[in-house]
């Protein structure tokens, strides 16, 4: 093979790269119908692909939607971001998404420059809608059974090995470990701690009796293991309820 076909074969495969590359760095973003009929996407997420180099494609917010990263009034989870009318936006991830890239563009939606871009658009001259990154959003509190003083003493010694569950224990947990405050700021955090034996790693090291299966002799677990009925839980959960949530940021200022 000629020295000429040689470059152009690696021209090619660069290209080949480069272009997959591309196609990695892109995601997409669920949103409510409104955001997108109002212009604010034509608005906001060219800027955000400017900043980041990673390319948005918007969708609206429905059941059953597949997405990245998802923006509206009533996502689980989410993080207040903006303002429109009466109406608080979250924006969440998508587990089953491209959680690195959509979390850019959470990140990115929080920050200074992405709550400037909300609150430049104003296509009539009158801005739609607000910065409200760090605002709290009133949810109604489920209804939950239990001695929630039971509950605490349970969930020191079942959880406080791992999280920071108040303040009898708020220099203990691991540090990667969310604490409870930071877990109560979610909007699915009843359902959270209610199956939490069903999310990774607890299903490894958790037994709930007449609930979960014996672990497998062959693969014990890898750290001391964890019994807790589902009476226990309910006390876990009165307790949880009676937490604050955490105040992860202040809303941001401009003058």
């Amino acid at each position: 093979m000629s020295i000429r076909w040689r470059l152009a074969l690696a021209a090619m495969l660069m290209l080949a790269v480069a272009g997959a590359e591309a196609e990695e760095r892109r995601i997409t973003v669920a949103v409510s119908p409104d955001l997108i009929e109002s212009g604010l996407m034509k608005h906001m997420l060219p800027r955000f692909s400017l900043k980041t180099g990673i390319r948005t494609t918007p969708v609206p917010l429905e059941p059953g939607v597949e997405a990245d990263a998802l923006v509206g009034p009533s996502v689980d989870g989410g993080r207040p971001v903006f303002r429109g009318g009466e109406a608080v936006y979250l924006a969440g991830l998508d587990e089953g998404g491209r959680t690195e890239l959509a979390a850019r563009f959470l990140d990115w939606l929080g920050s200074e420059i992405g709550q400037r871009t909300v609150a430049s658009f104003a296509p009539d001259g009158k801005p739609l809608y607000e910065p409200a990154a760090g605002a709290r959003v009133e949810v109604k509190a489920p209804a939950v059974t239990g001695d929630a003083m039971a509950g605490e003493r349970l969930a020191l010694v079942h959880c406080g090995r791992c999280h920071v569950v108040g303040p009898k224990n708020r220099m203990a947990g691991i540090g990667s470990t969310p604490s409870f405050a930071v877990l109560r700021t979610l909007g699915d955090w009843e359902r959270r701690f209610r199956a939490f034996f069903t999310l990774n790693p607890h299903p490894a090291f958790t037994q709930v009796p007449g609930v979960t299966p014996p672990f497998d002799k062959a693969r014990p677990p890898p750290i001391a293991p964890l019994e807790i009925t589902l009476a226990d839980l309910d006390a876990i959960l009165a307790y949880v309820a009676s937490v604050a949530p955490a105040d992860l940021a202040k809303p941001l200022k401009y003058e």
